[in-house]
């Protein structure tokens, strides 16, 4: 599963390290003839991620791919020279079509609830808007999809600071309950947006899915989260696998194969025209619902527990068919 963004060996993240790659081509011709080790240090990575990033540079340039267009750069020993740049060094130049685009997006940003930044977002739509001339009048309108309301009431009592009380469905568990919590911050990964609020019934830090929320009431008192309230670390997306939770392994047909793109997997390979997927779980009773919801399409090879539970199931199931 692809998450939002791939942690880079030694370099931190992809956005990380395409910022570093944009940076690296002005400081390179600002210092001919550098050292390898000084401009490591000076980005705050190894050699080896710098030489790195010099081989993913040296493929990089204009349309075109070709001798004149690519990044060019002189390694000798351990120090470097760029003897072409590709035109990175001057400034950024929009075609009508790329501004529009980048105007799109910048509204579609702005529209989000839950994203940080708002006024730097704005500041650079206007500048972009005010450059481009025509394009500040364009006739393009961006809205999200439905359920956009949730998320400004939402963020509306995050933002006054107040409490909540509210009715959750819990999928793992299958139930619904209330509860009371401290809202902490509104925020979107992928195409999801979540609540991160002190859970005063679990007495932990939770992340809860606005779409999940069936009902909420704004209270008088002010949210007050804990010293321990820690916000979770969302770089890589909301689930992490630990080795300690169940492992669940299964063969699953080609009408299936979506839960790989859709759920973290540990292992998916091949076994003759079906394939083997592993992933971890932090429930097996939520393991169990997607599994019999999938059919004959998947037969689960383990944990014991799991197979047994789903055997349990499908014969009471079976049971009841057979009743007059």
């Amino acid at each position: 599963m692809t998450a939002p963004q791939q942690r880079q060996r030694g370099g931190g993240t992809s956005a990380d390290r395409l910022g570093r790659l944009l940076n690296l081509v002005p400081y390179l011709l600002a210092r001919p003839g550098i050292e390898v080790a000084e401009a490591a240090a000076d980005f705050h990575i190894t050699e080896r991620q710098l030489r790195e990033d010099l081989e993913l540079l040296w493929v990089c340039g204009l349309p075109g791919y070709g001798p004149g267009d690519l990044i060019d750069m002189a390694l000798d020993g351990d120090r470097v020279t760029i003897t072409y740049d590709a035109g990175i060094d001057r400034p950024l130049r929009l075609n009508p079509d790329e501004a529009l685009a980048l105007v799109v997006a910048l509204r579609m940003l702005a529209e989000t609830p839950g994203i940080g930044s708002r006024d730097a977002i704005e500041r650079a739509l206007a500048k972009i808007e005010t450059a481009a001339g025509d394009l500040a009048d364009a006739p393009v309108a961006v809205r999200l999809p439905a359920g956009t309301e949730r998320l400004d009431a939402i963020r509306g009592i995050v933002e006054r600071r107040h409490a909540l009380r509210m009715t959750y469905y819990t999928a793992a568990r299958d139930e619904t309950a209330d509860r009371v919590v401290d809202p902490m911050r509104v925020l979107m990964v992928g195409n999801r947006a979540y609540l991160e609020a002190w859970c005063r019934r679990a007495e932990a830090v939770r992340l809860f899915r606005l779409d999940r929320i069936d009902a909420w009431t704004e209270l008088d008192e002010p949210a007050a989260p804990p010293a321990r309230a820690v916000p979770h670390d969302v770089t890589a997306g909301v689930f992490h696998p630990d080795a300690k939770l169940p492992l669940v392994t299964a063969r699953v047909g080609r009408g299936s194969r979506w839960i790989t793109e859709y759920y973290p997997c540990e292992e998916v390979r091949r076994d003759g025209d079906r394939w083997l997927v592993s992933m971890r779980v932090t429930d097996l009773g939520w393991a169990q619902r997607l599994l019999l919801g999938l059919g004959p399409d998947v037969t689960v090879l383990g944990p014991p527990e799991l197979i047994e539970r789903i055997r349990d199931q499908a014969a009471a199931a079976l049971d009841r068919y057979a009743a007059p």
